[in-house]
């Protein structure tokens, strides 16, 4: 309804008769609007109250019918206003011609009292049933958004607690995972229109990359301590021990695929980055010894993220290195640790992963305003 007391019918005929008969059979349930050609129907049709359903003659014009038509049909406030046509009875290709405009129903004349208006009622009831699922499935749809707010809520909550888990064992802090999101997202962006990255880094990508970025180093959480925390160097025994954190993150990440029953591009990307973010472009890197494009996207992102942060981050091992420092050691292992193209995706937005890495600064880091 459009909060009038009565349901707004507009009619459109030539004959002045025509309409004083149309009149007389509505106006008792309707609120009725006239017009005697088509410009007359455009500006009925946009006045308010706006019509619920309009009666037109098929033979109206100035414009004629069916232009008159089109024009309501391009008119957002006026395209979903059904139309009965009206010809003469017997006229099949004008009846034909109607309904192939677009017309809702055609009556014929001579018009029926008991028959038009048993037409018009149906049509409104159809209307109004139309617009009452209109506004069922908006309600619908706010319902799924808001539930799948929630639950997306939930998941980034869960996601965040277990990477933040696996970091804390590893002497990390959170400011590390928010750092590795932000420099993925920037990486991805940046690549976006590349040939080599398009078809991957789409915009829904890069928020589901920036969402499993935190899960590369999950699997650390099944390296014992003393191998994990060890401050001095490792033994190749216990180098083969911590390169093992790959296919443990692999596969907790599979083991919820399994559950699933199938993966979805999120876990896929999650997989991926746990599994091949040691690779190295020249095939030289752990577990697989993946080389090129055999390593995923996600993967060679995260490599050069993982590495800068390294770098810049103080370490029981080391100390932290100024940020032209680790541009400087990024660029010498362009094409054979990194993906040339990433490594120039990085030296050409610099600046905004040194903001990044202000940005989420651990206090023991302060090397970077230097």
């Amino acid at each position: 309804m459009n909060g009038q007391t009565r349901p707004v019918i507009l009619i459109g005929d030539a004959a002045a008769e025509n309409l004083i008969q149309l009149s007389g059979v509505l106006q008792e349930r309707y609120e009725i609007k006239l017009a005697d050609n088509g410009n007359a129907v455009l500006r009925a049709a946009q006045q308010l109250p706006r019509p619920e359903l309009m009666l037109l003659d098929a033979g109206l014009a100035d414009p004629d019918t069916f232009d008159a038509l089109r024009q309501l049909r391009s008119i957002p406030d006026t395209a979903a206003i059904p139309v009965m046509m009206m010809v003469d009875a017997g006229d099949y290709a004008q009846e034909q011609r109607c309904l192939l405009a677009g017309a809702a129903d055609v009556i014929t004349r001579p018009l029926q009292a008991d028959t038009v208006q048993a037409r018009v009622g149906n049509q409104l009831q159809l209307q109004h049933a139309h617009l009452l699922l209109k506004h069922q499935r908006h309600h619908l749809e706010h319902l799924v958004q808001d539930v799948t707010t929630e639950l997306t809520q939930m998941a980034d909550a869960v996601i965040w607690a277990m990477a933040t888990l696996a970091e804390l064992r590893d002497n990390e802090t959170p400011n590390h995972l928010s750092r590795m999101q932000h420099y993925v997202q920037a990486l991805a962006q940046k690549l976006q229109h590349h040939p080599r990255f398009a078809a991957e880094l789409s915009d829904n990508n890069i928020k589901l990359l920036f969402n499993a970025a935190p899960l590369h180093d999950i699997g650390k959480v099944a390296i014992p301590d003393a191998i994990l925390l060890k401050p001095g160097r490792l033994t190749p025994e216990e180098f083969e021990v911590v390169k093992m954190h790959t296919v443990y993150g692999r596969d907790a990440i599979a083991g919820v695929e399994d559950r699933m029953g199938g993966s979805n591009t999120f876990l896929r990307f999650a997989r991926e980055i746990a599994y091949s973010h040691q690779e190295k472009f020249d095939g030289s890197g752990y577990p697989q010894g993946l080389a090129g494009e055999d390593i995923p996207v996600s993967a060679r992102l995260l490599a050069v993220a993982d590495v800068y942060d390294a770098l810049i981050s103080k370490r029981v091992y080391k100390p932290a290195f100024t940020h032209e420092t680790a541009i400087e050691l990024i660029r010498q292992g362009s094409g054979e640790h990194f993906d040339p193209d990433v490594v120039d995706a990085m030296l050409a937005i610099e600046e905004e992963f040194m903001s990044i890495a202000m940005r989420f600064q651990d206090d023991t880091d302060k090397s970077l305003l230097l």
